[in-house]
């Protein structure tokens, strides 16, 4: 029994975010069939499309079109406007199935049908600009993250999107996916405080850089990342260092000495990390509590035995050979219930939202756990945060809780005292899902673990969330997202060959929330559809590798992954050259011979080459780089990627977050929500089922309500818990 083993999905063409969408609901379990899929033999293509069914014939094509819940297709409106399936065909063979479109910006907006790569997509979302954060030379040129990941970040949130329609009563929804939108996203913090103070970040490092929160250190044999970002963290480092004398030392005393003097104590760390081996750091810091882990290169998890404990890895024929591809990183165990609907049904409402009726106990706190429940409350559900007493979810600290807070109900439990559990408890009775990302072994100590729960709740979907997945000898080990982002291998690629990995932006942690919300609507889906109960025990190194498989699968065939910030080996020039203005860039990609043409007429400096082949451009591409970086230099990067667009050239400026905001397009795709200061980012998708909004509560804002409408206790009992401490 998997968990969508009755929904069935076509993928039509060969896009490879259709094939990513694809894969995912196809590891969740789906029967995935395909028309016109990508022939590719190379690895990661025979990756996405392991298991899938192929259709050869017009009759057999037709009858997939008709039976399938979700069509999933790829490409521009110009694109599919050409293509074999239209929109309008498809409906006419299947008027109710969800329809996904995955683009570069979209159905609709003026850049619609601009051409666009995987390097011009993410400077067109501002990622490059924070991916490997803050540092001192701003020559340097901003790159996109290794491994193909436009269409991997575009493929989950299409998952998703599709996966929640497909929960709705509308029949014939429409999902459009903005591979653009989905990729900004991820810097959903940086794109909320534009939209709200119209600030944006700078790829230039002030004081730290963010370095007393999390740094990478260099070792013995290669590197380790740290984080002792709390006080007590910071003390039990120091021990685990041998407690050296310049720990005393006042400029580091309290975190913002150390944000103060970050140079000079990132110096003296250093002298001591390089004595020592990136394993050995990494054990003792996590033996003294403190997370850290090594950074690894994405072929050494091969033989992880976390990895092996959790049967991650699945065995695919590429090429001749046996190789090892990434598996999902879901843990799910299901168990066999009734056909329980409970509040759920109240989805089949005219007007109703695809989550409406479902309630959501919201254990989770900072970016993956919030950014899902965020994704299930704009779909409709109702959704608890629950928080402790006192300053409540860190994200209060900065705009995070203002955009993934909204329309949620906030509520505040003493989990350490037992009233506060007992009411945990039977709120948990009463729900749908629980989500919750708190250390492995915390809620099995409060008495709030899926087995505990299962005995007041049977039909409780529960999904616990933690770095390394709740079972193996790892599942302790102290993660954060942009450390198991080292750990993966990720930062170790995301640079500049000649340069240091840094750290910088969240990636992880956001992305597992569009997986995490992909997998409550699916477990949705098969407590409706099949009656079982699903229990999800998910890894975030896992989610990690899941989108490295290009870079995984190459280390495999004999094409070990290296740093190579914007170069490629398929297309040249692809690149970014620096444009006039404080740190403007513009990427340019040329993939084919007909585009180089293109270039050169916008380019004089290249009107010689105009003739030349792939073969040649290589020869001759440091004359082509120096051509770039001159006509480049005295142009506003917006300027230059305009004049490349209208000739048929993939490119794009680097956006500012701020960029973002005025953007036309994106106002023209409505992504931009009012806010009583501004704006707020909308979802990585639009869909014809349409969104709930509303205002994220202020800490404990719905406890008196929740507990009266929820749990019918009266006004006095819930004066008298306030009384004894229990709501804070």
């Amino acid at each position: 029994m998997t968990l969508l083993s009755n929904l069935n999905v076509l993928q039509i063409g060969s896009g490879p975010a259709a094939a990513v969408c694809g894969r995912l609901l196809g590891d969740a379990g789906a029967r995935v069939t395909c028309i016109d899929a990508n022939p590719d033999t190379g690895a990661l293509n025979v990756h996405l499309n392991h298991g899938k069914l192929v259709m050869r014939t017009q009759a057999e094509e037709q009858g997939a079109l008709a039976e399938a819940h979700i069509i999933v297709i790829e490409g521009s409106p110009s694109t599919l406007a050409a293509g074999r399936y239209t929109p309008a065909a498809i409906r006419a063979i299947n008027a109710t199935a969800v329809l996904v479109m995955i683009s570069p910006y979209g159905q609709t907006g003026p850049c619609a049908d601009d051409p666009a790569t995987d390097l011009t997509l993410c400077f067109a979302s501002g990622i490059p600009r924070l991916l490997t954060g803050q540092g001192d030379d701003l020559s340097e040129a901003p790159i996109a993250p290794a491994g193909g990941q436009s269409a991997f970040i575009g493929g989950v949130a299409a998952a998703c999107a599709g996966m929640h329609a497909a929960l709705g009563n509308v029949p014939g929804a429409d999902i459009d996916v903005s591979i653009q939108e989905a990729l900004a996203t991820l810097a959903i913090t940086e794109l909320a405080r534009a939209g709200v103070h119209g600030r944006s970040w700078s790829r230039k490092r002030l004081t730290d850089g963010n370095g007393a929160t999390v740094c990478i250190l260099p070792a013995s044999d290669g590197y380790a990342a740290i984080s002792p970002r709390e006080e007590k963290q910071w003390a039990s480092w120091l021990a685990a260092m041998g407690s050296p004398a310049w720990g005393n030392d006042p400029r580091f005393r309290k975190k913002s000495d150390r944000v103060a003097n970050w140079d000079a104590l990132h110096a003296l760390m250093s002298d001591w990390s390089r004595r020592h081996t990136k394993q050995w750091i990494a054990d003792t810091a996590q033996a003294a509590h403190v997370p850290s882990f090594p950074l690894r290169e994405v072929a050494e998890h091969l033989d992880s035995p976390q990895l092996k404990h959790r049967g991650y890895f699945r065995p695919i024929a590429v090429g001749g050979l046996t190789v090892q591809a990434p598996g999902h990183p879901f843990g799910l165990q299901l168990t066999r219930g009734d056909q329980h609907e409970q509040r759920a049904s109240q989805s089949s409402l005219p007007g109703a939202m695809p989550l409406t009726g479902v309630r959501v106990l919201d254990f989770s706190w900072v970016i993956a756990g919030p950014t899902t429940t965020r994704y299930l409350a704009a779909m409709g559900a109702e959704v608890i945060k629950v928080e402790a007493p006192g300053a409540g979810d860190p994200g209060r600290t900065s705009e995070l809780h203002t955009v993934l807070g909204q329309a949620k109900k906030g509520i505040v439990l003493d989990l350490k005292k037992p009233e506060g559990v007992a009411l945990a408890r039977e709120l948990a009775a009463r729900s749908d899902i629980l989500l919750e990302n708190y250390a492995t072994g915390v809620m099995d100590r409060l008495g709030l673990g899926a087995e505990a729960l299962k005995a007041v709740n049977p039909h409780l979907i529960y999904i616990s969330a933690s770095g390394m997945g709740r079972s193996g000898p790892d599942a302790r080990a102290v993660a954060y997202g942009t450390l198991l982002q080292c750990y993966a291998g990720f930062a170790g690629l995301n640079r500049h060959p000649e340069r240091p990995p840094r750290i910088g932006l969240a990636w992880l942690d956001p992305m597992c929330g569009l997986m995490l919300a992909f997998i409550a609507a699916a477990a949705l889906w098969q407590r409706r559809q099949g009656g079982a109960v699903a229990r999800g025990d998910f890894s975030m190194i896992e989610a990690m590798l899941w989108t490295m498989a290009e870079p995984l699968l190459a280390a495999q065939t004999g094409k070990p992954p290296q740093p190579m910030g914007n170069q490629s080996v398929r297309h040249l020039p692809h690149g970014a050259w620096r444009c006039a203005g404080d740190d403007d860039w513009v990427s340019i990609v040329v993939r084919t011979d007909e585009e180089w043409r293109a270039l050169c007429g916008v380019v004089p400096a290249l009107a010689g080459h105009v003739h030349a082949n792939l073969e040649a451009r290589r020869a001759t591409s440091e004359v082509i780089d120096a051509a770039l970086k001159a006509w480049a230099a005295p142009q506003a990067a917006a300027v230059a990627a305009d004049a490349l667009l209208r000739a048929g050239v993939p490119a794009a400026a680097l956006a500012r977050s701020s960029d973002l905001v005025a953007s036309e397009h994106l106002n023209a795709r409505g992504f931009w929500d009012k806010h009583t200061k501004g704006v707020l980012p909308g979802l990585p998708w639009s869909a014809s089922v349409g969104r709930v909004q509303g205002a994220a509560p202020g800490l404990g804002a719905d406890t008196e309500r929740v507990l009266t409408s929820v749990l019918r206790l009266t006004p006095e009992k819930v004066a008298a818990l306030r009384a004894d401490g229990v709501l804070g």
